[in-house]
C-alpha cells in the first residue's frame, strides 16, 4: 500500500510536470488568446474561435469532435481511463455586442485549452479521465445548460473553468438570470395626417418600460430588471407597427425568478392592451440559475493558485453576478474561481476590461490560470478524500432548507 507521503510526492511530481508542460505552450496559447480577442464572435456565431482553438488541440495531439452536443460551435474530447473519476475541464469564447472580450472570454479559452493540453501529457499517469468541452454562449444564450441537456455533464464527477476579472476570488456567486425579448405590432400609419387610423407600437414599448421602473419599487433587494428598446422606430411623423424590447431578470433563486417573471411579463401585456397593441413575450430556452459554489474544490483551487503567487479576496463580499457555469454546478460539483487580470477599478463587461485581456497582465493570468487549473484537475483525480468531500459539500448543497 502507498503511504500519504508517497502519494503526495506522487501528485508533486504530477503538478510540477503540468506546469513544466504549459510553460512550453504558453507562446503557443498566447497567441491564440490574441488571434481570438481580435476578432470577437457573439453567442453561437463563435466560428472562428472555434476553429482556432481545434486548431491547436489537434497540433498538439488532441482529436476533437466538432459541433458537440447539438451546438455547432461547441466541441468535446474525452481522454483516459474509461473508470470513473472524471473531470471536465472548459473553455468559453464568445464576446459581448459592442466591447468584444470584455469578459476575457479570450483568456478562458486558452485557460482550458493550456490545462487540457497538459493533463494530456500526464494522463497514463493519473486515474481517471477529462472530458475538454468548449461551451459556447455564455454571455447570452445559457449555452452550457443546453450542453448540459443533451448529455454533455453526464459521468462527470467535477466540472472546472478560471474566469480571468479583477480580483483571484476562489470562488463567485451568482444570481439567477431569466432574458426575455418583447415585439410589440400596432398598426402604422402617418402621425400627422391620419394619426386616428394608428396604434403605436412605440408607446406600447415606453408603457412597459415605465411599467417595469414601477415594479422596481416593489421588489426584493437582490431582486433586478433592467432592459432596453431595440427598436423604436427611425422617423417622427410615422405611426410605428413595430417596437421591440429586450430585458433581463435577476432574483437569488429559480422560484423568486419564476414568479418576478410573471410579474415582468404581465407589465408587457398590460401595455400592450393600453395602446391598442400586441405583445409577443419571447423568454429564452434556458435560465441562469444560481451557483451552488463547491468550498472543497475552491480552497483546492487557492492552495494551488496561491503557490503560484495569486493573493486572494473573500469572494463572500462581492456582489452576485450571473453565468452558466451556475447551472452547471446542480448538475455536477463545479470549480469556478476569478484571476485577476486588470486592476480593480477596471469591471468585466467595460471596455476598458478588453484592453486588459489582451494585455501582459492578461497573458500572466493565461499562464497562472491554466496551471492552477491543471494542479486542481489532479488533486482531484489523485486524492480520494477531495473527492469524497467535493460530493459531499455537493450533496448538501441539493437538500432543501427545512
Amino acid at each position: 500500500m502507498n503511504s500519504p507521503t508517497s502519494a503526495g510526492a506522487r501528485t508533486d511530481e504530477l503538478k510540477r510536470a503540468a506546469i513544466g508542460h504549459i510553460d512550453r505552450i504558453t507562446p503557443v496559447l498566447v497567441e491564440l488568446s490574441h488571434r481570438i480577442h481580435a476578432t470577437p464572435e457573439l453567442a453561437f456565431a463563435e466560428y472562428q474561435a472555434v476553429r482556432t482553438l481545434i486548431g491547436v488541440a489537434r497540433a498538439e495531439g488532441l482529436t476533437i469532435e466538432p459541433s458537440a452536443y447539438g451546438l455547432e460551435t461547441a466541441f468535446a474530447v474525452d481522454f483516459g481511463s474509461s473508470l470513473s473519476p472524471k473531470v471536465a475541464i472548459i473553455s468559453e469564447y464568445d464576446a459581448l455586442p459592442d466591447v468584444g472580450h470584455a469578459c476575457a472570454h479570450n483568456l478562458i479559452a486558452a485557460i482550458g485549452l493550456g490545462a487540457a493540453l497538459a493533463l494530456h501529457t500526464l494522463i497514463d499517469r493519473l486515474p481517471g479521465s477529462i472530458r475538454y468541452l468548449g461551451a459556447p454562449a455564455e454571455e447570452r444564450g445559457c449555452g452550457k445548460e443546453l450542453l448540459a441537456r443533451e448529455g454533455a455533464f453526464e459521468g462527470v464527477d467535477a466540472a472546472m473553468m478560471v474566469h480571468p476579472a479583477s480580483w483571484d476570488l476562489k470562488a463567485v456567486r451568482t444570481a439567477c438570470i431569466a432574458e426575455v425579448s418583447v415585439v410589440f405590432t400596432g398598426h402604422a400609419s402617418h402621425a400627422a395626417v391620419k394619426p386616428e387610423a394608428g396604434r403605436n407600437a412605440l408607446d406600447a414599448a415606453v408603457l412597459s418600460y415605465q411599467a417595469i421602473a414601477q415594479l422596481r419599487q416593489h421588489i426584493r433587494d437582490k431582486e433586478r430588471v433592467h432592459g432596453v428598446i431595440t427598436e423604436g422606430g427611425g422617423a417622427p411623423n410615422v405611426v410605428l407597427g413595430r417596437a421591440a424590447c429586450h430585458y433581463f431578470v435577476r432574483a437569488a433563486n429559480a422560484r423568486e425568478l419564476g414568479d418576478l417573471k410573471a410579474r415582468v411579463e404581465a407589465c408587457f401585456h398590460g401595455a400592450a392592451q393600453a395602446s391598442g397593441c400586441t405583445a409577443e413575450v419571447r423568454w429564452a430556452d434556458a435560465d441562469y440559475l444560481d451557483m451552488r459554489v463547491n468550498e472543497p474544490l475552491a480552497d483546492a483551487y487557492e492552495a494551488n493558485a496561491t503557490l503560484l503567487g495569486r493573493e486572494f479576496t473573500p469572494y463572500e463580499q462581492f456582489p452576485a453576478g450571473g453565468t452558466d457555469m451556475a447551472n452547471v454546478s446542480h448538475h455536477v460539483p463545479v470549480l469556478h474561481p476569478t484571476i485577476a487580470c486588470a486592476p480593480p477599478d477596471v469591471m468585466i463587461h467595460e471596455p476598458e476590461f478588453a484592453a486588459w485581456a489582451a494585455s501582459k497582465r492578461g497573458e500572466q493570468a493565461l499562464a497562472d490560470g491554466a496551471k492552477a487549473l491543471a494542479m486542481t484537475a489532479i488533486d482531484f483525480l489523485q486524492d480520494q478524500t477531495l473527492r469524497r468531500r467535493t460530493q459531499a459539500a455537493f450533496a448538501s448543497a441539493h437538500v432543501p432548507a427545512a
